[in-house]
């Protein structure tokens, strides 16, 4: 099974792969991915062993044509029940493919980001959640999984820098984040020394009502927003809906907007770029975001001063 993404950027909407994990006594749990991150979806092949396992769920290596792929078993991340069987999905996203055993594949699923509800509290022992919104369709609940929580947990993809050029103390820029990971709200903020963090939304409707709110004053609006750091996959209003309407509004319009998102691949660069994003930046390059900042702000503000 292979996937191929039509859908226009900046509706809102979105395809999901629905599957399930097999518990004892034949009870089934349902999750969901982005289509725009499954490559495609395979029988369990041969698995390497590797000589050291960091991790109970990463099962060792695949062989996918003439790529190597890491192998994790989400019965065993999510419930400590491994999986004799099943299917693999193998998804590409921050910069690398990995694969991810589940017990078998219902169907996939077009909707809005407006039907996937923020998540409730979810945790699975002593593990931080890993689910990234909740979908209800007839009698069951659908998951979504934070597949980037999951990678992380199994190694360090994110690196810690600093931006590399000064900021004036007297006049920090002010910066929107959009993101609805606490843990990638966390590490933004933290890498983004010398920036006024203004306001952190969990999701794009978060962030598009905070922008409304400043139009009210008559003040320029790149005083009170100088650049929005936007995911791309988030409920209510992704980032791809936030851009086009950032850049369609007459006033709010003059602010650049980065998207930052481990979706960003080549195939979907055209994406971003059709609803107006100033910057497009994949999530493990982290050292790039401070430098393509600071440029976006500067050339927004020389641009609003001539």
């Amino acid at each position: 099974m292979t996937t191929n993404i039509l859908l226009e950027a900046g509706t809102n909407e979105l395809e999901i792969v629905e599957f399930y994990i097999e518990k004892e006594d034949n009870v089934k749990e349902y999750y969901g991915l982005n289509v725009i991150k499954v490559q495609e979806i395979i029988k369990l092949p041969k698995i390497t062993k590797v000589p050291v396992n960091s991790h109970d769920s990463f099962l060792g290596l695949i062989r996918v044509r003439e790529d190597v792929i890491p192998l994790i078993d989400l019965g065993i991340y999510l419930f400590n029940l491994p999986l004799e069987d099943g299917k693999v999905i193998i998804t590409e996203f921050n910069q690398m493919k990995v694969g991810f055993l589940v017990s078998g594949l219902t169907r996939i699923h077009r909707l809005s980001w407006q039907d996937i509800s923020p998540p409730v509290d979810i945790s699975y022992g002593d593990k931080t959640p890993c689910i990234t919104g909740v979908v209800k369709f007839g009698d069951r609940i659908v998951f979504m999984l934070d597949a980037e929580k999951i990678v992380e947990d199994m190694a360090h993809l994110f690196e810690k820098s600093e931006v590399e050029e000064s900021i004036s103390e007297e006049k920090p820029y002010s910066v929107l984040i959009a993101d609805d990971s606490p843990t990638i709200r966390n590490l933004i903020v933290s890498n983004l020394k010398g920036f006024n963090i203004s306001f952190v939304a969990k999701n794009g409707e978060e962030a598009y009502n905070y922008l409304l709110t400043l139009k009210s004053s008559p003040e320029n609006i790149l005083d009170k927003c100088a650049l929005v750091i936007t995911d791309i996959e988030m409920p209510q209003m992704d980032g791809f809906t936030l851009t086009k309407k950032i850049k369609e509004d007459p006033i709010l319009n003059k602010i650049p907007v980065i998207l930052f998102s481990s979706m960003i691949t080549d195939k979907i660069l055209h994406k971003g770029k059709s609803v107006g994003a100033d910057g497009q930046i994949s999530k493990p390059d982290l050292p790039k975001l401070g430098k393509l900042a600071l440029e976006l702000i500067k050339k927004a503000q020389q641009k609003e001063n001539t």
